[in-house]
């Protein structure tokens, strides 16, 4: 599938296949409108908010809205002011009772991975809901940073129920973003613990506390490789990382992963991407590979995502081979999948070896072994700075094979590509 795949092997305890998640969009195809909001001019403030535009319209109801719009904005501000300055109880000052628990447990969670912006900006005038008189739903885009104060934020569109009450309405519930690209962030519905490194922030769930710290030092080593293969330049301000318990894997950006995948990573606009590790059977030693992989992602990949399936191998043999941590090519753990894929009728195309997702699990780990031999036999005969200029340029400026083995390598790339299969059918 269109998921950056971790390397499974199958003889560990969880296969440690990861999925990258929205971030594979076709040439074409457009962002996603979580991203889409994001590229909004930010403005200069912390806990600013947008304010709805006036308009020519006469309409009473509009402007009984656009009224209403203004008082929910300036609720929303004090909100926002209180969240930044960790003070709880005006952060809860503007709900309702019945809206304070979820409240207090998003404060609590936000304020542990040490929020640094919080912006909330309408999208639209507020509607009426039909069923509840009295009631308004108001479409909020919020914009977030995590303990770095100077990030691009990442957006998420949330919708906010309130309560007519005068001058001050009432939010009344504040709901799961849910949507379609990244689905609801760990922060909306779990309660959180959180340890934070130079490079990284990382959260679980109360019940897996005594993880953390472990989970902590191993994500810091990855982070260290990971800006190594950093496509731009510039490595994320902090990588961050979700444990997930098996409730929150089913939950946490929309679940529904297929059953194999121990990891993944989401792009959640901003240039950030968010990584979610899966608890259940994830040895440490796995979680070392895995994370270096994730993060390697993190690092590498353009927020508006990557050209399609016909890279597929190259972005993931770039994350397989940063998780390979330098070991020997014959000490890498996917070769047996490697060699049925390969005896089992591959069209040697390495454009072609993306696995489908109901592929069974030899061929998924085949494929992914596939990406990380051709990968490394570039980095082997070129060195790991060209290497990642041709991903670059690949990747990030979208330019044709054949252009970028060219502008990196000074080869042509069907020759380049005979020669990475001929790797692939020997190293099996």
């Amino acid at each position: 599938m269109t998921d950056g795949v971790h390397q499974p092997s199958l003889r560990r305890l969880w296969p440690l296949w990861t999925t990258l998640v929205v971030v594979v969009l076709l040439l074409g195809c457009g962002l996603p409108a979580v991203l889409l909001v994001g590229l909004v001019r930010e403005s200069d403030g912390r806990a600013t908010i947008g304010r709805i535009g006036t308009s020519a319209t006469g309409d009473p109801a509009t402007a009984v809205a656009r009224g209403l719009a203004d008082r929910m904005t300036a609720q929303l501000q004090r909100q926002s002011t209180a969240l930044l300055a960790g003070d709880r109880a005006g952060f809860l000052a503007v709900a309702d009772t019945a809206a304070q628990a979820d409240l207090r447990r998003r404060f609590a969670a936000l304020r542990a991975l040490k929020v640094t912006v919080w912006r909330a900006e309408p999208t639209g005038l507020p509607a009426p809901v039909i069923a509840r008189p009295g009631e308004w739903r108001m479409a909020v885009r919020f914009q977030y940073c995590f303990a770095a104060p100077d990030c691009r934020p990442s957006p998420v569109l949330i919708g906010t129920r309130w309560r007519e009450n005068g001058d001050q309405p009432r939010l009344v519930a504040m709901e799961e973003s849910k949507s379609a690209e990244t689905g609801t962030r760990p922060w909306e519905v779990s309660e959180l613990v959180v340890a934070t490194g130079a490079r990284t922030i990382v959260a679980t769930t109360p019940a897996l506390r005594g993880k953390l710290p472990g989970l902590l030092a191993q994500a810091e080593a990855a982070a260290t490789v990971a800006d190594g293969y950093a496509a731009t330049g510039s490595p994320p301000d902090r990588y961050r990382v979700f444990y997930a318990g098996r409730t929150e894997w089913q939950r946490w950006y929309g679940g529904g992963r297929p059953r194999w995948t121990g990891g993944y990573a989401v792009t959640v606009g901003g240039g950030h991407h968010e990584v979610v590790l899966n608890a259940d059977g994830l040895s440490s030693s796995g979680t070392d590979d895995l994370l270096r992989h994730e993060l390697t992602h993190a690092a590498s990949l353009p927020e508006r995502g990557y050209p399609g399936k016909t890279t597929w191998w190259l972005v993931e043999g770039l994350a397989e081979y940063a998780g390979a941590g330098g070991q020997p090519v014959d000490r890498y753990e996917g070769l047996a999948e490697v060699r049925q894929l390969v005896k089992g009728g591959w069209d040697g195309r390495l454009d072609g070896v993306t696995p489908a997702d109901d592929a069974p699990a030899e061929r998924v780990s085949g494929s992914y072994g596939v990406g990380y031999l051709a990968v490394r036999h570039l980095v082997d005969r070129y060195g790991p700075e060209r290497l990642l200029a041709f991903f670059t340029a690949v990747v990030h400026e979208r330019k044709k094979l054949d252009t970028a083995a060219e502008q990196a390598f000074g080869e042509q790339w069907s020759t380049l590509h005979d020669e990475c299969v001929a790797y692939v059918r020997a190293a099996a």
